[in-house]
């Protein structure tokens, strides 16, 4: 790390321990050097927004004749596909050497690049989790009209061992989903197709009235993937840090984040970025979500011997569905002549893995409207905490 120079916000900070992560800084440099430089498995999550290698001939223009600022970069630019792909192994390789054993990487990229980048992630070892679709509500129109508006980006989510345990706060991104009209307040599980806008407006840098960055990211994308996949305290690293999208929203969510940028323009604009935020006081019920796993079991049963349900109530299979099944005293179900559990019973009926709490509902005697048996058991898991 001797070649890269720290740019850090706790001005007076100048020499970072190898032993040490620079925390909550950006370090100047190539990436692939600073990432060798700093311990092995010692990062939680990585985002990278590497080059696209757009392979632009010629200039864009609009149908008013205005030109296009489109990404014309000289980081960018390489010299064939060789030379993209060796740039692209070396820091993939670096990453993954740092990521812990239980480590993941978001990457992003366009049609131009993000299947050479998922070939070898592949290769080097990475197992793939999703690949998630960017849908820009406001893509630049295809001015030329000699193609499809080009209107997503893609993101590949992967683990750096296949099998270990990774961060995956699946209800938090429930609830992000969610819409409270619908479902009986439980939330439809996050689908992989992500409907966001452009970087825009008060959120898009400038310098002299231009963009600052041709790819500067939203950082409600940012968003979902700290907060899906780290927790707070994480440690949150880009090697291609930019104007610093990844470390404002790190630093809102209570993550401490590393950024790596190699151009004095950028580093400096993200360095007053991220001065400038202010993260809410920290409150565990407020950043720290834990799984239902995680949480003390109730079994069905206990909704009986606490009245919460009766022996021979009726429960419906879905908000609206007509399915109806009947509870039994032991606590199992019974749907025509079938009898199991709220698990078992649902999955007959789906002919599909399914889970019964999720997906059973009961009749409210005060007010008539069908509510999930999920918040019964998280009134008795409240009310014993």
């Amino acid at each position: 790390m001797a070649a890269a120079r720290l740019a850090s916000l706790d001005f007076g900070i100048d020499i970072v321990s190898e032993a040490d992560l620079p925390l909550d800084q950006i370090i100047q440099g190539d990436c692939v050097e600073v990432l060798n430089g700093l311990p092995e498995n010692s990062i939680d999550l990585i985002f990278a927004d590497p080059p696209y290698n757009l392979q632009l001939q010629q200039e864009l223009w609009r149908p008013n004749m205005t030109r296009v600022d489109a990404v014309d970069d000289e980081w960018d630019q390489f010299a064939d596909f060789a030379a993209y792909d060796a740039f692209t192994e070396a820091w993939l390789r670096a990453c993954r050497r740092v990521l812990k054993e239980t480590g993941a990487i978001w990457v992003i990229g366009s049609y131009h690049n993000i299947f050479r980048v998922g070939r070898l992630m592949q290769d080097i070892g990475f197992w793939i989790l999703n690949d998630v679709v960017w849908i820009k509500t406001n893509p630049m129109p295809n001015f030329r009209g000699v193609r499809f508006t080009n209107a997503h980006e893609t993101l590949i989510w992967a683990q750096k061992k296949r099998g270990a345990r990774y961060t995956f706060n699946y209800q938090a991104m429930k609830r992000l989903h969610s819409d409270a009209s619908k479902g009986g307040g439980t939330g439809k599980q996050m689908r992989s197709d992500w409907e966001l806008p452009l970087c825009t407006g008060d959120e898009r840098l400038k310098l002299n009235g231009q963009k600052a960055h041709a790819t500067q990211k939203p950082e409600g994308l940012l968003y979902r993937v700290i907060l899906a996949s780290s927790n707070p305290g994480d440690v949150v690293l880009d090697p291609f840090f930019g104007t610093g999208t990844t470390g404002a929203v790190a630093k809102k969510l209570h993550r401490h984040w590393i950024g790596i940028e190699r151009d004095d323009t950028y580093l400096s604009l993200a360095s007053q970025r991220l001065a400038a935020v202010q993260p809410s006081q920290f409150k565990q019920e407020v950043f720290v979500f834990k799984s239902k796993r995680s949480r003390p079991r109730i079994p069905f049963g206990a909704l009986l011997e606490r009245s919460l349900l009766r022996p021979g109530q009726t429960l419906y299979f879905g908000l609206k569905g007509e399915v109806k099944a009947q509870v039994l005293a032991d606590g199992s179900l019974k749907w025509d002549s079938f009898v199991g559990s709220i698990h078992q019973v649902a999955s007959r009926i789906k002919n599909a893995p399914c889970n019964g709490w999720e997906h059973w509902y009961y009749e409210d005697p005060r007010t008539g409207q069908r509510r999930v048996i999920d918040e019964l058991r998280e009134r008795m898991r409240q009310e014993s905490s």
